[in-house]
């Protein structure tokens, strides 16, 4: 068992010296409490009128006991102790008292409880707790001490009654910064602190100013030091004779963090007036400037000195001067505060919309506005964008184009007037949603692609039919679907549409001129073909008129002969196959010179090609060309006109069958034919064995009327070319990869719908 003298002495200069009763039972607790054995110390005062123990100090209190406070009282333990002096933990929780009952709330059973007076005419009882498994044997040593100590201290002269009486927690401290003695303020201070723990509530360099108060004999004045959450401002006093120092200290934490923030609120004032963009200034009544901030160079192009003494009604623009400034009197003399809106000429000439926010400062007594506080910013890029943004609403107003606003949930919020011309709505009819006027597919393919896209890359467009809600015939429309960001980050969505009437139109007529022509072309074709398909159907009537002559022979034998009857028959059938042979040419080429609107339809691209074949077939014969089909049985379907694509094809073969004439003379050569699926797209290739084109020639073949043909019109290219670009395909020319030429077709696939119609 050990103990720290310094305490223990501390408590008997504190029981000598007379001061409050609750000071000395903390400091007997915490004298207490430096034995490592002791777990905690009460000690309770005796309160005859109540017949109950009382705490004292600023330490831990006991939990209040079970039942009514009134009924309670410790009566049977004050007797006790008055006989025994002291009574085990244990015993005394067994007593039918108060105190028992709270020992038992707070779990407290080991220890010892002593009759001790610390103050004459007053009783008291010092509750020792010990930790579990400590011998309880020395207590009754302890007990005899302190009650020795606490009789002897009345005798004893007292060291430092000063230090005593001190109100400021004060310290005596040695020449090595050792604790001498504390006073009560000091104790209480330290609260629940461990006495050893004394020396932190001191400046951390307590031991160097200890020495040279001493050596430089002269008080240390206001050195700051925490403890606790606390602010303590230390003085130290020598006392070179005794070769002591008096350290006294007072609670400042509410000074220092005041002193604190001010300083931080002047630092931060500073940093916001010195770099805020901006401009802070002070203002007599009458508008003179007192003071700016530095802002005032870069929103105004002056310094604060420059400006200070000049009337910032100077800077005005002459059309806001009139009635800016005496509204601004008026409203601070009555208000005290006025926001106003005006525009400010720079150093450099042009002018800036400022908005100044105003507030008067008012005499104390007289309550007259003696200043102004003004708080200015650069509004410009605001009033530009909020007058572009007018400017833009005058102009969607008027638009002929159709404009229409969308919400994030693919609602129309807003239509314009030439929307709601074109929808034939009223101006009080409400607003048809998306459903309503677009066609389900074109709806389909919105919120398939459209929404995602359009965020993607900000714009997705697109061609459709617009059908007003109250019916009628729909509005061709070119979409365009525009994607938007609001300053809070929400999507928004803006639709363009405009009135492609005037070009379906013109795509129509465009389309009827581009018909008649490819009919023309048709029957110029067929007349240069004319002897070919002259000998596609001489050959059936020729075989038809055989057959009837060989049959009709039979028919006068059919007496004598027996199988004259069977080659009868024989002869009718192949009558009957070389008359259809002959009518399937004339219904092939009356399809051909067909005449009408274009019949849009998912064909087989091979099926058409080898039409085409057919029909030039006696032209490659005889001039030696053999015409090879590469066409696969399982080619995806093409969506096109059937006429229209044949003929296109069978103008490529026969540039190729000229081609080929030209380059072989009366020599054998072939042309290949083929197809291929590639790139979500069908290819069709048709390449010659002719002399080829050159390299800057094939970028005019496709030119109208360009031709290297001495009779012919160069048109047969180009509207092969418009044909297949108004399926949606292309046609294009490269140099065969053995020599010649190569045009290669390329169309789209039909899709699923398409198969449909």
């Amino acid at each position: 068992m050990t103990h720290s003298p310094v305490r223990l002495d501390t408590w008997l200069r504190l029981q000598r010296e007379g001061v409050s009763l609750a000071a000395r039972a903390d400091a007997l607790c915490q004298v207490l409490l430096g034995w490592p054995e002791v777990r905690q110390a009460f000690y309770l005062s005796w309160q005859p009128g109540t017949q109950t123990y009382s705490h004292e100090g600023s330490g831990q209190h006991l939990p209040p006991g079970q039942g009514d406070p009134l009924l309670a009282s410790d009566r049977p333990l004050f007797e006790c102790l008055a006989t025994e002096g002291c009574l085990d933990l244990a015993r005394v929780r067994q007593l039918d008292c108060w105190l028992s009952g709270r020992l038992r709330r707070a779990a407290i059973d080991a220890g010892q409880a002593f009759c001790l007076a610390l103050q004459a005419g007053q009783d008291g009882v010092l509750l020792v707790e010990v930790r579990e498994g400590v011998s309880q044997d020395w207590m009754g040593a302890i007990q005899a001490l302190l009650q020795t100590l606490s009789a002897l201290s009345g005798d004893m002269l007292r060291g430092s009654p000063l230090l005593g009486y001190d109100p400021q927690p004060s310290l005596l401290m040695d020449a090595e910064a050792r604790p001498l003695e504390l006073n009560a303020a000091l104790l209480k201070l330290l609260a629940h602190s461990p006495l050893g723990e004394v020396l932190r509530c001191l400046p951390v360099n307590h031991q160097a100013l200890v020495r040279a108060s001493l050596n430089q004999q002269r008080a240390i004045e206001e050195v700051e030091a925490s403890f606790a959450e606390q602010v303590l401002v230390w003085t130290f006093i020598p006392d070179p004779q005794a070769q002591r120092v008096l350290a006294r200290c007072r609670v400042a934490t509410s000074q220092v963090v005041a002193e604190r923030e001010a300083a931080k609120a002047r630092r931060l004032y500073r940093l916001i007036t010195e770099n805020t963009t901006d401009l802070i200034s002070r203002h007599t009544p009458d508008g003179r400037f007192l003071d700016a901030s530095p802002a005032s160079w870069t929103l105004l192009g002056y310094w604060p000195e420059e400006l200070r003494g000049q009337l910032a009604q100077g800077l005005f623009h002459a059309h806001d001067l009139a009635h800016q400034v005496q509204r601004a009197r008026d409203a601070l003399e009555q208000d005290g505060y006025h926001t106003m809106t005006y525009r400010i000429r720079h150093r450099d000439g042009h002018y800036l919309w400022f908005e100044t926010a105003c507030r008067g400062i008012r005499e104390t007594y007289t309550g007259a506005v003696v200043e102004v506080v003004s708080v200015s910013r650069d509004i410009t890029a605001r009033v530009q964008a909020e007058e572009n943004r007018r400017r833009l609403a005058e102009v969607v107003e008027a638009n002929t184009d159709l404009v229409l606003f969308i919400d994030s949930q693919a609602r129309v919020t807003y239509l314009n007037p030439a929307a709601r011309r074109a929808l034939r709505l009223a101006e009080q009819q409400p607003i048809p949603s998306l459903a309503e006027i677009l066609p389900r597919d074109d709806l389909a393919r919105l919120a398939r692609e459209g929404w995602s896209a359009a965020e993607q890359s900000g714009v997705w467009s697109v061609d459709s039919r617009l059908q007003p809600s109250a019916g009628g015939g729909s509005l061709p429309v070119s979409l365009v679907l525009l994607a938007h960001r609001a300053a809070g980050g929400e999507r928004y969505y803006s639709l363009v549409a405009r009135d492609m009437s005037e070009r379906e139109l013109r795509e129509t007529q465009q389309r009827r001129h581009q018909d008649e022509l490819a009919h023309t072309a048709r029957l110029v074709t067929l007349g240069e073909l004319a002897s070919g398909i002259a000998h596609e159907i001489n050959q059936p009537l020729a075989a038809v008129v055989n057959y009837a002559c060989a049959s009709q022979r039979y028919l006068q034998s059919l007496g004598d002969n027996p199988q004259a009857g069977e080659r009868i028959g024989q002869g009718l059938t192949r009558i009957t196959e070389h008359a259809n042979h002959a009518a399937e040419v004339i219904k092939r080429l009356r399809a051909f010179l067909r005449k009408g609107q274009r019949r849009m339809q998912a064909l087989d691209l091979a099926e058409v090609a080898r039409g085409a074949v057919r029909l030039c077939a006696w032209e490659a014969t005889s001039c030696q060309v053999a015409i090879e089909e590469q066409l696969p049985d399982n080619l995806p379907l093409v969506y096109v006109d059937r006429v229209l694509l044949e003929q296109v094809l069978l103008n490529l073969l026969r540039n190729a069958i000229e081609a080929n004439r030209e380059a072989h003379s009366e020599r054998p050569s072939r042309i290949e034919l083929s197809a291929v699926e590639q790139a979500g797209e069908l290819c069709i290739r048709v390449q010659d064995q002719g002399g080829g084109v050159a390299e800057a020639e094939l970028e005019h073949i496709f030119t109208p009327f360009y031709t290297s043909k001495v009779d012919g019109l160069g048109l047969g290219l180009s509207m092969s070319r418009s044909i297949i670009e108004g399926f949606g395909g292309s046609l294009e020319a490269r140099a065969g990869e053995g020599g010649g030429l190569c045009l290669e077709c390329r169309l789209p696939l039909a899709r699923t719908e398409q198969h449909s119609e």
